[in-house]
């Protein structure tokens, strides 16, 4: 079936933020953080909604991908992300039910529509990292996989900021990191703030946020695509950085102009971001697939653009001349 050339967003009317969505044997799936993280009155143990459709427009619900596991019981689940290597689908994820803050695991499943059995063994450990978030597995040209994750930051001088921001991990399986992770990018300007006066353990500090990597390789030059802001209101939106290693260094796009690849349009969008790539079947078109709110702001729903490859960079037709004309 062929894929619009352009579509109507939202492209599914419930719920489904942070979606990740892949293509397997003639179908795509989309997979994300549901209204409420975990559970629902059918499927009290399952968390994550999972979607499935042959265009991109036309959207079916699957059910609950992941199966909760019984230690995280009565905690968060948010943005998972699916990679399939020999034969297994990995659902990465992060739940927060052990008490002690947001962490990475991993499940697997024989199909892309699960249901996803839990590994039993955390990738990021609670004792040294309280706050792992966004997982983002790329497997670079030579096999080698990657896990890109967004984690906090406490230390702070006039040019970095406190707050989350992105690191890269070399994995040694897919259930598996080395154990290395080394910055990707630190928050540094005014856009990127998530919050204004957070209460840090008595004292108050700005905070500020980059999550939601998901990277590409294009023209032999590493594309890491992050949100920033506060995904809560409109200064959410997607920038880009550039580098020619997958350890960088990583070079800025938007810089102190803003994100360049997805933001709030007055009137159209509001607070578009936490995205992934998806390519049509022949390979030829990219599409960003992303969460915008709806009017209401009640609730983060899916959208999907074309990404053009440009000789300047990714851009999204449909928000391209907003960002340019804001730039100027």
């Amino acid at each position: 079936m062929p894929l619009p050339a352009q579509f109507q967003n939202p492209v599914y009317p419930h719920s489904l933020a942070d979606p990740f969505c892949w293509f397997h044997d003639g179908t795509y799936y989309a997979v994300g953080t549901g209204p409420v993280e975990r559970g629902v009155a059918d499927q009290p143990d399952r968390a994550f909604p999972l979607v499935k459709s042959v265009d991109l427009q036309n959207w079916e619900a699957v059910g609950q991908a992941l199966v909760a596991p019984r230690e995280e019981s009565g905690g968060e689940f948010w943005a998972p992300e699916v990679a399939y290597h020999d034969g297994t689908f990995y659902l990465y994820y992060h739940p927060n039910g052990t008490g002690k803050g947001f962490h990475i695991r991993v499940a697997v499943s024989s199909t892309p529509e699960g249901p996803y059995e839990d590994t039993g063994t955390p990738l990021t450990d609670l004792e040294t990292n309280n706050f792992a978030i966004d997982s983002h597995p790329f497997q670079d040209d030579d096999g080698q996989w990657y896990l890109f994750y967004a984690t906090d930051f406490l230390d702070f001088d006039d040019r970095t900021f406190r707050g989350t921001a992105l690191v890269v991990d070399r994995m040694l399986s897919m259930t598996h990191l080395e154990g290395k992770p080394q910055v990707v990018m630190r928050a540094h300007w005014p856009w990127q703030c998530y919050e204004r006066s957070r209460d840090l353990g008595g004292a108050a500090a700005d905070w500020y946020t980059l999550e939601g990597p998901t990277v590409r390789k294009h023209g032999g030059k590493y594309y890491c695509f992050y949100s920033g802001g506060c995904y809560q209101n409109d200064t959410y939106g997607v920038d880009y950085l550039v580098a020619d290693h997958v350890f960088g260094p990583w070079q800025e796009i938007g810089k102190d102009r803003g994100p360049q690849l997805l933001c709030s349009v007055l009137g159209q969008v509001i607070g578009p971001g936490h995205h992934s790539i998806v390519s049509s079947p022949d390979g030829k078109q990219d599409f960003a697939v992303y969460h915008a709110w709806n009017p209401a702001m009640t609730d983060r729903l899916m959208c999907v653009d074309p990404l053009l490859w440009t000789p300047e960079g990714p851009v999204i037709k449909r928000f391209q001349e907003y960002i340019e004309s804001r730039s100027e």
